[in-house]
């Protein structure tokens, strides 16, 4: 009730005269990060080159995102979470949000229309319909079989992508580039393997023409952001005079790595905000994957056992910051080759600053959800590199033990976890299906969506997270970490 008597009286954000620029990107996913990222980036690039690239977002979900933006013109606030003090920028480069489940028609029109060019994506590992385990589509997904059987009411992102571009190539126009900016492993090929699998399932001609025609090129992006609260909004609201509901906030730093591949090269000047173009993203993207979210995920599941409610609280015990520094040293970085122009051990020092910005309010139980479909390219593959090449891995087995005890569903004073995973209940059904740490433990390694035969049957690595649960239990994340 107090945070909203501090919006009393004020106006809301509007668009001003900002000029509206025409529609040339149709975004999937118009989530916080896609606003503090996407959006700035498109806007920047516009400001230094111009250019038709207006964005229309479509939400695959819910409506609570358009119903924000729409009462301000679709203009929000971003605003820089410096060490030294927040700074804020109105975008104003979103012309319309559609709500797919609304009107599924209206948003494969949108996607249709000529002067679309890039379809640019922010759905989150899930979001792609694939086992995270295989990175193939899974035909057996409910989105998926509802799309093949409904093509004019897709629910899923693949779904609408193929049908969009079904109906380009019976008007006779080029396909639009799709652009996946999620933290996936080789997300263009990932993109392109979901959307070929689901067109060939449809119609193989059409598959044929978006193998030919289509592109995908792979991103790396980086941005920590960081769930907009209503003080956030308070607080805006008292330094900027004007309500904006769809505020979002982040951190200085900012990463964005692209693939130069676009059907006809039509693309935002994005190198303006920095972007860089690349022939070859992966060993940036697995330099990201492994060195950040690998230990933002295990300070996440770690952290929250611990008691620890943001990143920054959990880095600033010193038994926290140790760990990852460890993890860093003896078991990631030698698994990650350096990317051109890049010196890892610096890149890491830079992460841990970055984690303690005080500033940023990035929760533990934000980062830890959907563990079941981020950990095969966070954790696991780093895991199997460093037993193919002989190495221990006692620190990466207690953050995979981590989140373990985390879908365990209760936390170490026995409260209820709200663990948000879209296997939610199959994880806490096998961690219950045992009574002993050995037996959890094999249950949630027989997950096949999760871990590959070949990792959960390596006995170097069960036994290793087998020690770490029982410490867990036995001693609590904080004691574990310490000793660690």
């Amino acid at each position: 009730m107090s945070m909203e008597a501090g919006l009393h009286g004020k106006a809301l954000l509007g668009r001003g005269d900002a000029q509206q620029p025409k529609t040339g990107i149709v975004h999937l996913g118009p989530g916080a990060f896609f606003r503090a990222f996407n959006a700035v980036y498109t806007q920047e690039a516009m400001q230094a080159k111009g250019g038709d690239w207006g964005i229309c977002a479509v939400s695959l979900r819910s409506p609570d995102i358009r119903d924000k933006l729409a009462p301000q013109g679709f203009a929000y606030t971003s605003v820089t979470l410096a060490p030294k003090g927040a700074e804020n920028a109105v975008i104003s480069v979103i012309t319309d949000v559609l709500v797919a489940p609304e009107n599924p028609a209206q948003v494969l029109a949108a996607m249709a229309g000529p002067g679309i060019r890039i379809v640019s994506m922010t759905i989150t590992e899930k979001g792609y319909c694939h086992s995270p385990a295989t990175g193939e589509l899974r035909l057996d997904h409910p989105d998926i079989m509802h799309d093949l059987a409904h093509p004019d009411a897709p629910r899923s992102a693949p779904g609408f992508l193929v049908r969009a571009l079904a109906a380009r190539r019976a008007k006779g126009v080029a396909p639009f580039t799709v652009l996946s900016c999620d933290n996936l492993p080789d997300n263009g090929r990932l993109t392109r393997r979901v959307v070929l699998a689901f067109a060939q399932a449809a119609d193989p001609e059409l598959a044929a023409w978006i193998a030919a025609e289509c592109r995908f090129p792979a991103t790396m992006v980086d941005r920590i952001t960081p769930a907009t609260t209503a003080a956030d909004i308070a607080a805006l609201a008292q330094s900027a005079g004007y309500i904006d509901r769809a505020c979002v906030m982040y951190e200085p730093f900012r990463q964005w790595v692209i693939e130069d591949d676009f059907v006809g090269a039509a693309r935002p000047y994005w190198e303006a905000g920095g972007a860089q173009f690349v022939r070859d993203v992966a060993a940036f993207e697995t330099m990201k994957l492994r060195c950040l979210n690998g230990t933002h995920s295990t300070l996440a599941y770690l952290g929250y056992l611990a008691g620890y409610e943001t990143i920054a609280e959990t880095v600033a015990d010193p038994a926290f910051a140790r760990l990852i520094e460890r993890l860093w040293e003896t078991e990631i970085v030698p698994t990650v080759p350096p990317p051109e122009g890049e010196d890892l051990p610096a890149y890491c020092a830079a992460l841990l600053a970055r984690y303690r910005n005080p500033s940023i309010r990035h929760r533990t139980w934000q980062i830890a959800m959907d563990g079941s479909q981020k950990l095969p390219q966070r954790l696991l593959s780093t895991v199997a590199d460093n037993l193919r090449a002989g190495r221990p891995v006692p620190l990466l087995a207690l953050a995979v033990a981590g989140w373990m005890r985390y879908v365990g569903g209760m936390d170490e004073m026995g409260r209820a976890i709200d663990v948000k995973d879209p296997m939610a209940e199959r994880l806490r059904a096998a961690s219950d299906s045992g009574s002993t740490a050995e037996e959890k433990v094999a249950a949630l390694l027989a997950l096949r969506d999760v871990f590959e035969p070949a990792l959960a049957d390596d006995l170097r690595f069960s036994t290793a997270v087998v020690a770490a649960y029982v410490a867990l239990v036995a001693n609590g994340a904080r004691a574990v970490v310490a000793a660690a």
